[in-house]
C-alpha cells in the first residue's frame, strides 16, 4: 500500500487561486446582447422633464377597461402587478414562468423580462405566441413593439442546439446540419473543436416520453394510465407494413466533439451569435451509467412549491440544467434529493462547508430509501468514496478546487471523480460560489446535469449572472411572503432597534478615523447596545423563545457571552463542543441562548429558534442578512396568532451602523418583509441591574477596547470559508513568520491526527416492497410510456 503523506498545515481545499482575468467588459457585452436596453429605441434627451421621465410610457394609451387587468408592461422589460387584482393568482403562476422577480411586496409586485428567463419559458412548454398573447391580455395597456421583439428575438433562438455528455465528451448537437455548420463557421467554436474531421456525427434521434408533473393527485393514477396506454396490435398487414415505414424516417440528430474545457467558452460564444444552447440529461435513454437504488421514503411528501420547482427541472423526461430559489426552512435539500431520486444515477453534491457534508448525508438516510453504504463523503477529514457502480458522493467545494498538490488518499479520490460521468451535480448554496471557482469544478466534474439550490441568488460583485453560464439560468423563484402567509415558513416581524452612543464611546469612535476593527468593535460593545440585547434576552427568554445572537466580531461575541453567562460558538471552537452546545440550545429548557459567529450563517439547522438578534455584521450584505434571517424561518411548532417569531438588529446610531443595515435590508424589503425602527425600549433606562450601567463600569470596558490588540478585533476568517472576506481579483498572499503558542508535542507533527478505529455495520435492514412516492412514480410511467411506445412502434 503506498505510504501516506501528510498534508500541510492548512486544511486541504483551502488554497484558491482567486485572480479572476476575465474581461468585464466582454461578459457586459454579453449580457447586453440579449437584454430590452439593445431593443428598446433611445431615447434623446431634449429637457430636463422628458430626460427624468424617459420611461413614462405615454405612447402606451391604457385599454378601456384597464382597470380590470393586472399588470403594465414597460418599453425596458419592466413588468409592474397589482396583488390585489381578482386576475392576480392566474397572472402570477404565467410571470413566474417568463420572468424574473424583482420585489414582491404587499400591494405591487415587480418582474423584468431577460433572455434566460424567456429561455426557461419555451424549454417549459410556453410558444412566443402564447407568451406574447398572454401578456397582451392582461397588461392594461397594449404592448411596444420593443417589447414583442425581444421577446420573439429570445424565444425564436432558443433550443435550436444542445450541449450534451457523452463518455464524460462534450458534444454540441442539432437535428438541423446547417445550424451546426454556422456555429462551426465561427474561429472561435471552431478552436474549441476537439477532432479535426470536417464532416459532422449522425446518428438516430433518442424518443421522448411524456412525463406528468411531478408530486400532484395525478401521480396516483400514474400506474393506471400507464396500463391504459399500452400500445395495440396492428390489426391488419398494411397498418403493420406503415409503421415501418414510419420507423425508417426516424429523426437524426448531428454534432460535433469540443473540449470539455472550453464549454464556458463555447456557450458564451452561441450566446453572442443568438444560439444560445441548451443543456438536457436523457436519463431514462442512460444506458451506459449505471442506476442508483433510490427512492423517496413513503412519509416524504412534496409541498406544492416544491412540485412547481421539480416540475421546471423535469420535463419531457430529460433533467433541465438550472438553479432553484426556496427561503430558508421551505425545503432546498428536499428538492435536490427528490431530484436525485428521479434521476436514479451517481449524484455529485456540493456544499459550502463540511458540517453541511454531515448534513446532506444525514438527510438522504431520512428521506430516501438509499443504502448508507452507498453514500460516500470526501472532506478533509474523511477521503472515502463509494464502491459500487452507482452512489452519491458528497464533497465541498474547496475540495473539488483546490490547485496544490494533494495527499495519496485525496488524489486517489479526485480520479475517482474525474474518471466517470455524474448523472446530477447539486450545488449546494451556489450563490456563493465565485465564477472561476465553479468553472474549476465544471472542468473537473463531467455531470449530464447540474441542479444550483439557494435561498438568496445575489452577489454584492454582481457577478451572480455568470451562474447562467456556469449552471443555467433560474428555474423557479418562490413567493416568501406567500409561503409564510401559508404556514410553510414562519412569520416574522423584523426590527431595527436603535442605539445612543455613550459619550465617551462615541468620542473614541470619532478619533479612531482609519481603525476600522476598532471602530467596529466600539459599535458592537456600545453600552446601550448591550443593555438592549441583555433587555431583550431577558424578555424572550421569558415568552419561551429560543435566542441567537450573531456577531462577526469575535472579541464582542466573547464580551458579550461571557458578561450574560451565555454560550458562543465561533470558528476557533472544537466541533465535539459546537455538537454539545447545540444538542443542548435544542433539547435543555435550561439553554435558551446562544451566541454565534458567522460561522452561523449557513450550514446549521435550529428549527427551535424563535428569536435572533444580530449586534455585528459584515457590512452592507444583503445575501449574510437573509442568511441569518433563514436561521429562524423554518415553520414554528407554536401557533401563535400573528408573528411566531422576532429578527431584530441592533445598530448605535449616528455612525455607520445605520447606512450598512439600511444597504442591507434591501433584499428582506423586496420580499416583502417590513424593517420597525425601534428607537426606545420601554423601561431599559431604569434597569440598574443592566451591564455597564455605572460610568466606572463604562470606563473599564473602553479601556479594555483600548489596550486590545488590532489582531484580537479582527473579524473572523473561518478556516476552508473562500467566502467571507475575500473579494473577487484578490489573491490569498503567504503570509509572514508570526508567533503562536504551542506546545512541545506539536513538534512530533502529529497534532492534527488522532487514532481511530474503524468498523463497518454489517447488519442490512430488511428491505420491504413499499409504494413509490408520487413524484417517482410519475418519472418511472412516462419511462414507461415511452419504452412502450418505442416497442411497438418496431
Amino acid at each position: 500500500m503506498p505510504p501516506k503523506r501528510k498534508a500541510q498545515a492548512a486544511a486541504e481545499g483551502e488554497d484558491m487561486d482567486w485572480d479572476d482575468n476575465e474581461s468585464l467588459s466582454e461578459y457586459e457585452d454579453l449580457k447586453d446582447a440579449f437584454t430590452m436596453h439593445t431593443t428598446s429605441k433611445k431615447v434623446h434627451k431634449t429637457d430636463a422633464a422628458s430626460f427624468i421621465f424617459r420611461h413614462d410610457n405615454l405612447d402606451q394609451p391604457l385599454k378601456p377597461d384597464a382597470a380590470t387587468r393586472p399588470l403594465w408592461v414597460n418599453n425596458d422589460g419592466r413588468i409592474i402587478m397589482e396583488s390585489f387584482s381578482p386576475l392576480f393568482d392566474e397572472a402570477q403562476d404565467f410571470l413566474i414562468n417568463i420572468a424574473e422577480p424583482v420585489s414582491r411586496v404587499s400591494r405591487m409586485h415587480e418582474y423584468a423580462l431577460t433572455a434566460h428567463s424567456l429561455f426557461a419559458a419555451v424549454s417549459v412548454g410556453h410558444s412566443t405566441k402564447e407568451i406574447v398573447d398572454r401578456l397582451e391580455r392582461y397588461s392594461k395597456a397594449s404592448l411596444s413593439p420593443d417589447v414583442v421583439g425581444f421577446i420573439r428575438k429570445s424565444t425564436g433562438s432558443f433550443g435550436k442546439a444542445k450541449i450534451v455528455l457523452k463518455k464524460t465528451l462534450s458534444y454540441i448537437e442539432s437535428d438541423d446540419p446547417e445550424i451546426l455548420q454556422r456555429l462551426l463557421r465561427d474561429p472561435v467554436i471552431a478552436s474549441c473543436r476537439a477532432d479535426n474531421t470536417q464532416g459532422l456525427i449522425q446518428e438516430a434521434a433518442p424518443k421522448i416520453g411524456v412525463m406528468a408533473i411531478p408530486g400532484t393527485k395525478m401521480a396516483a393514477g400514474a400506474t393506471q394510465v400507464a396500463a391504459q396506454a399500452e400500445p395495440q396490435a396492428p390489426v391488419d398487414m398494411i397498418t403493420a407494413l406503415r409503421e415501418e415505414d414510419d420507423d425508417d424516417d426516424v429523426a437524426q440528430i448531428h454534432s460535433f466533439q469540443i473540449r470539455s474545457e472550453t464549454r464556458e467558452e463555447v456557450i458564451k460564444q452561441c450566446q453572442k451569435l443568438g444560439l444560445p444552447l441548451t443543456e438536457e440529461y436523457d436519463f431514462n435513454n442512460d444506458e451506459v451509467n449505471a442506476n442508483l437504488d433510490i427512492d423517496l421514503k413513503p412519509h416524504a411528501q412534496i409541498r406544492y412549491y416544491q412540485e412547481k420547482a421539480l416540475s421546471k427541472m423535469f420535463s419531457n423526461s430529460r433533467a433541465r440544467s438550472g438553479i432553484i430559489v426556496l427561503p430558508c426552512g421551505a425545503g432546498k435539500t428536499l428538492v435536490g434529493i427528490t431530484a436525485a431520486c428521479g434521476v436514479k444515477k451517481s449524484v455529485l453534491v456540493l456544499c459550502t462547508s463540511a458540517m453541511s457534508v454531515v448534513q446532506w448525508r444525514s438527510e438522504f438516510i431520512k428521506w430516501s430509501n438509499i443504502n448508507p453504504d452507498d453514500i460516500a463523503c470526501f472532506t478533509a477529514e474523511n477521503k472515502a468514496v463509494f464502491h459500487g457502480n452507482a452512489g452519491i458522493l458528497i464533497t465541498t467545494y474547496a475540495m473539488i478546487t483546490q490547485a496544490r498538490a494533494r495527499s495519496y488518499d485525496s488524489q486517489k479520490a479526485m480520479d475517482f471523480i474525474q474518471g466517470r460521468e455524474w448523472g446530477l451535480l447539486i450545488a449546494d448554496e451556489v450563490h456563493v460560489v465565485p465564477a472561476k471557482m465553479f468553472k474549476r469544478v465544471t472542468y473537473a466534474v463531467a455531470s449530464h446535469s447540474k441542479l444550483g439550490l439557494t435561498a438568496t441568488l445575489l452577489r454584492e460583485d454582481d457577478k451572480i449572472g455568470d451562474l447562467n453560464f456556469l449552471v443555467g439560468p433560474k428555474l423557479y423563484e418562490a413567493n416568501w411572503q406567500e409561503l409564510s402567509e401559508q404556514g410553510h415558513i414562519a412569520k416574522v416581524q423584523c426590527a431595527e432597534v436603535w442605539c445612543q452612543m455613550t459619550p465617551e464611546f462615541y468620542t473614541e469612535w470619532l478619533k479612531s478615523s482609519g481603525q476600522v476593527n476598532k471602530k467596529i468593535v466600539l459599535t458592537s460593545l456600545n453600552p446601550r447596545k448591550f443593555q438592549a440585547c441583555q433587555y431583550l434576552i431577558e424578555y424572550h427568554e421569558k415568552r419561551g423563545d429560543k435566542i441567537i445572537i450573531f456577531s462577526d466580531n469575535v472579541f464582542a461575541l466573547q464580551k458579550y457571552a461571557l458578561t450574560l453567562g451565555k454560550a458562543y460558538i465561533y470558528g476557533g471552537t472544537p466541533q465535539n463542543e459546537r455538537m454539545r452546545i447545540l444538542e443542548n440550545f435544542q433539547h435543555n429548557p435550561e439553554v435558551n441562548t446562544i451566541f454565534l459567529s458567522k460561522i452561523g450563517d449557513t450550514s446549521l439547522d435550529l428549527p427551535e429558534a424563535t428569536c435572533l438578534i444580530q449586534i455585528s455584521s459584515h457590512f452592507g450584505s444583503r445575501r449574510q442578512e437573509a442568511q441569518r434571517l433563514g436561521r429562524i424561518l423554518r415553520a414554528k411548532r407554536r401557533n401563535d396568532e400573528g408573528f411566531n417569531a422576532f429578527f431584530y438588529t441592533l445598530v448605535s446610531k449616528d455612525t455607520d451602523e445605520i447606512y450598512y443595515a439600511s444597504k442591507r435590508q434591501a433584499f428582506l424589503v423586496d420580499q416583502g418583509y417590513a424593517f420597525k425602527v425601534i428607537t426606545r425600549l420601554e423601561g431599559l433606562d431604569q434597569r440598574k441591574d443592566l451591564a455597564f450601567f455605572s460610568p466606572q463600569e463604562r470606563r473599564e470596558l473602553l479601556m479594555e477596547i483600548c489596550l486590545a490588540k488590532d489582531a484580537d478585533m479582527e473579524t473572523e476568517r473561518i478556516d476552508g470559508d473562500a467566502f467571507g472576506m475575500m473579494k473577487a481579483g484578490t489573491k490569498m498572499k503567504n503570509k509572514g513568520a508570526r508567533r503562536t503558542a504551542g506546545t512541545l508535542s506539536e513538534l512530533s507533527g502529529g497534532q492534527d491526527m488522532a487514532y481511530v478505529e474503524y468498523g463497518r455495520n454489517r447488519n442490512k435492514e430488511i428491505k420491504g416492497k413499499v409504494i413509490k412516492n408520487n413524484f417517482l412514480r410519475k418519472l418511472n410511467s412516462s419511462a414507461t410510456n415511452a419504452k412502450k411506445k418505442a416497442a411497438g412502434g418496431g
